[in-house]
């Protein structure tokens, strides 16, 4: 039995790519194996959204070939967004690649391991081709990359987004959602599998069934999804600030397995910078927007991004967007520097920001989110909460880890374990109630009071 090996990088929706390309390549016979130097053949599924992603996909390449060279394997595939937006550079570039297959070509994934077959004959379809993108369906094999208590659905793939400075819609073609049972009968398998949190991904998961005639099919979507016995939570990931409607408010309101959390990037907040980045918009419009989802559902936990240092951003435009932080106190927040993607209108734009600019307003805009969330955490010493045990810590051997409903995975903190009651070992994916004794900028930190009943 062929061993196929797997370095997945990026977002969620690519490690969803990744769990399909594993679960045809078993269906075929290969063996999936987690230690690379075991493989006859690696797989690097890349990203190639922004500049550090792109260099973190070409060393992994490397690194690959390094192993290829050195070990046991006899074959190399890359894969995903990267090939799909640098194919010929590519080839030109890693003659120790053995075959590239685009987002497009997931279903390939079988042949191009095959040692008998000239992978890089392959047809390639066009780039932004809009039946281009891989879509899978509830038949498709999936190996789970994840914990098995949690799993990603992606219902939706591709993007109709204009946002000047991403290229995501010419690498993933146009947004196609997929059919409501296909996603229902998907879910359903995950939690006969023991799925107890499916976590809904998108590259605008607020659009999904907007091109299939469909009005407030998300809202549909998670209330029947939060009726599926064995499921607990039922997470979204990625809206868009212009689509959250009231129907999906009213589900995270009043469904108790749909976590109160809202996923939404906003970028900025200023309105010369939102218009420059083709998104609208302005801080107040923002504000409101917040205020609407925070009397709405009660208790939800607001995550955004932004970008600092866009082309044409002024000290006062930044001002503008730490003011709009300082107001509506987000419960998390991520930032990320400007990123001069060649192919995207923003690379056209005047008026550039340096990279030492850019950096020094992310640090300020960290943090001041850092002492925001100190201070909310830290009212939340004395509480009893629900938590989602994962095992043990990440950051220490000496400590357990779970999440509460407001905590997605690797993205978030976590609520970090340091007692439970005598001979109580709790399992990952079990859900306990956990008593908070302290809190830091983004973990809070308690012990086990007893086990969940619910």
């Amino acid at each position: 039995m062929k061993k196929v090996g797997f370095i997945s990088l990026g977002c969620p929706k690519n490690l969803v790519d990744s769990e399909v390309m594993m679960g045809r390549l078993k269906e075929s016979g290969y063996e999936i194996t987690t230690d690379a130097s075991e493989a006859d053949t690696l797989v690097v599924n890349t990203c190639g959204f922004i500049e550090s992603a792109k260099q973190e996909s070409v060393e992994a390449i490397l690194e690959a070939a390094r192993l290829k060279a050195g070990g046991k394997a006899t074959r190399l595939v890359v894969a995903g967004c990267l090939v799909e937006r640098y194919r010929d550079d590519l080839q030109k570039e890693l003659p120790e690649v053995d075959a590239f297959i685009g987002t497009s070509q997931l279903e390939e994934i079988t042949r191009v391991c095959d040692e008998k077959v000239n992978t890089r004959s392959l047809p390639v379809l066009p780039l932004g081709n809009q039946t281009a993108t891989y879509l899978y369906d509830e038949s498709t094999p999936r190996v789970l990359a994840t914990p098995g208590y949690t799993a990603f659905i992606k219902i939706a793939e591709g993007c109709d987004r204009p946002c000047a400075f991403c290229f995501i819609p010419q690498m993933r073609g146009h947004f196609r959602s997929r059919r409501f049972g296909s996603v229902m009968r998907e879910a359903e398998q995950l939690a006969e599998q023991g799925v107890k949190e499916l976590v809904l991904v998108a590259q605008d998961s607020s659009r999904y069934g907007e091109d299939l005639g469909e009005q407030d099919a998300l809202a549909h979507l998670l209330r029947e999804l939060s009726h599926l016995d064995g499921i607990e939570w039922v997470r979204v990931m990625y809206t868009y600030p212009t689509h959250i409607s009231y129907a999906f408010l009213d589900v995270l309101a009043t469904e108790p397995k749909a976590v109160k959390y809202l996923d939404m990037p906003l970028q900025h907040a200023s309105q010369n910078v939102l218009k420059l980045m083709k998104r609208g918009g302005n801080r107040q419009s923002l504000e409101k927007l917040i205020a609407r989802v925070r009397e709405r559902v009660p208790g939800i936990a607001v995550r955004t991004t932004f970008i600092t240092g866009f082309p044409g951003e002024t000290e006062e435009d930044f001002e503008e967007l730490l003011t709009f932080v300082r107001n509506v106190e987000f419960d998390r927040v991520g930032v990320f520097t400007y990123s001069d993607e060649e192919g995207t209108p923003a690379f056209e734009l005047p008026d550039k920001v340096d990279a030492r600019t850019a950096a020094r307003r992310r640090a300020r805009l960290m943090k001041e989110q850092a002492r925001i969330s100190r201070r909310r955490n830290k009212a939340r010493i004395g509480e009893t909460v629900r938590v989602m045990f994962e095992g043990e810590s990440k950051e220490t051997e000496l400590l357990w880890q779970g999440r509460l409903e407001t905590q997605a995975a690797e993205i978030d903190g976590c609520v970090l374990i340091n007692d439970a009651p005598e001979g109580f070992e709790p399992v990952p994916g079990q859900f306990v109630n956990v008593l908070i004794t302290d809190a830091h900028e983004y973990d809070l930190v308690g012990q086990i009071i007893e086990q969940d009943a619910a």
